[in-house]
């Protein structure tokens, strides 16, 4: 008998059972364990809610994985709201059902995606996590109520995990429901969110979301609408509240035309004041975030635990700003150091060859893309780039580069055994004018002089390809060793 046959059995005894839901309600305290993961799949894709909720309330597992069941099957109202009232009916119960487990309602899409196709007769066991209890023998009765119990059991809160994304459009119909359970239920539901994305909404729906959300839980946190500082102000005190953020991405923040000084001030000192609440906070992206410029000290000087990834986009910095970035001490463990966009061109190459030096024990990957960095700039941090020994990718596209340059690169680089990957401009010499146009053919002899010399220093598996951008379109173009060409070069 193959291994798939005992769950084929369990699926068809599942729907069985429900072919006489209340017979198979009634017998769920006596229901072999082996048999709900199965039988609940049943139930949620033939949208019996009467058994969901009854279910949900003997689920004899710690966890109940329900995101991962919705993923695979397209979930409905009304198969949503049976599990979340099986739930609110077992919170209101002073007596809880005797094989009663749940602790934790994970409705994230990407968790425990295994759980409901590794149930078979040879496998009647999971994951700690998910470890159940033993089955109780079964007797033969013909009619056992769900509602039986053993002593009554100190109030547990459940956990609801979800990982929640604030839009304008349509509400969610399914959200708004468990926000209106979570409410009603107040501590004895406590709604768990570790991913939280908002994009635009008015502030006044984002607060009422988040009033429902224990903070404390959020770990990746992204905030990308078109704020005025204003705004991220009010937004402050909640960030300030998540404690165990791991990942803070803020994107697009923008100054009022005429706005006070004063204001802009206090603003500022409201959102850097809640980084010294963020303890455990490891990556940090900055994009578009227009009052950066001499304040970037201020942002830095609040942090208080050591970063893993540091990200500043598409923002206006001073030179003082980057002096102040390569001495901060939360900067010594970098990872990943990104200033794509950050332009650099009238700014002199000590504070960024200091910022190399010292994460050059750590750095992995490093994105210079569009930085304005001219020959003699480039040529100033190529020593420190040389003791990068953990680097892996450098990417330095839309930087006015020359041949000689790159073949200075190359030779300071070869060496750093880990670096696989480097994206480089098109150099200087394979233009054909001004107007940024491509010379392809020289570009393809340049592109090529570089991977000869690679070969010849004994690393022809280290990738170099190059990219720019299209002059008509702005669409990237790459070259390894020929042009992958945008429409912009297609003949008509």
């Amino acid at each position: 008998m193959g291994v798939q046959t005992p769950l084929r059995l369990l699926e068809l005894a599942g729907q069985s059972l429900l072919r006489d839901e209340a017979l198979a309600i009634a017998a769920l305290e006596e229901l072999p364990t082996e048999l709900f993961p199965p039988l609940f799949t049943v139930a949620f894709a033939g949208r019996h809610s009467e058994m969901l909720k009854a279910m949900v309330q003997a689920w004899p597992f710690p966890c109940l994985p329900l995101g991962a069941l919705m993923r695979e099957h397209q979930p409905h109202l009304d198969t949503f709201q049976a599990a979340i009232d099986g739930l609110d009916v077992l919170l209101t119960q002073e007596v809880r059902p005797r094989r009663w487990k749940l602790q934790v309602l994970d409705l994230r899409r990407n968790a425990h995606q295994d759980f409901w196709a590794m149930w078979s007769s040879s496998r009647a066991s999971l994951c700690s996590l998910l470890e159940p209890e033993a089955a109780p023998p079964v007797r033969k009765r013909r009619r056992v109520e769900v509602s039986r119990a053993g002593p009554k059991q100190p109030s547990v809160p459940v956990e609801v995990l979800i990982d929640l994304c604030l839009k304008e459009g349509t509400p969610d119909q399914s959200l708004t429901y468990l926000l209106k359970k979570v409410k009603q239920r107040g501590g004895s539901l406590r709604l768990c969110c570790q991913k939280l994305k908002i994009f635009a909404m008015p502030m006044q729906t984002i607060q009422k979301v988040l009033k429902m959300v224990q903070l404390d839980s959020v770990q990746d946190l992204e905030v990308n609408c078109t704020w005025k500082l204003a705004t991220l102000g009010r937004f402050a005190p909640y960030l300030g509240q998540m404690g165990n953020l791991r990942r803070l991405l803020l994107s697009h923040i923008h100054m009022a035309p005429h706005a006070a000084p004063g204001e802009e001030e206090h603003c500022v000192s409201q959102l850097t004041a809640q980084f010294l609440s963020l303890h455990h906070l490891q990556e940090l992206y900055l994009d578009s975030i227009s009052f950066l410029e001499g304040r970037l000290d201020q942002v830095l000087r609040c942090l208080k635990a050591p970063l893993e990834t540091l990200s500043i986009t598409n923002c206006l910095i001073s030179e003082s700003d980057l002096m102040h970035l390569s001495q901060c001490p939360s900067i010594t463990q970098l990872k990943d150091l990104g200033l794509s966009g950050v332009s650099l061109t009238n700014v002199s190459s000590g504070p960024l060859q200091v910022l190399i030096e010292r994460t050059s024990a750590t750095l992995q990957d490093l994105d210079l893309d569009e930085c304005g960095i001219m020959d003699a700039q480039f040529s100033a941090i190529l020593p420190a780039l040389s003791r990068c020994s953990q680097l892996m990718t450098f990417s330095f596209c839309g930087n006015p580069i020359s041949m000689a340059v790159l073949e200075s690169l190359l030779c300071h680089t070869v060496g750093l055994s880990k670096l696989s990957h480097v994206l480089y401009p098109a150099p200087l010499e394979s233009y054909e004018d001004m107007g940024g146009t491509l010379h392809l053919g020289r570009l393809a002899q340049l592109h090529a002089r570089l991977k000869q010399m690679l070969r010849e220093s004994g690393r022809p598996s280290m990738v170099w390809f190059s990219a720019n951008p299209c002059p008509h379109c702005g669409d990237r173009t790459f070259y390894d060793p020929d042009p992958i060409l945008c429409p912009c070069y297609m003949p008509d």
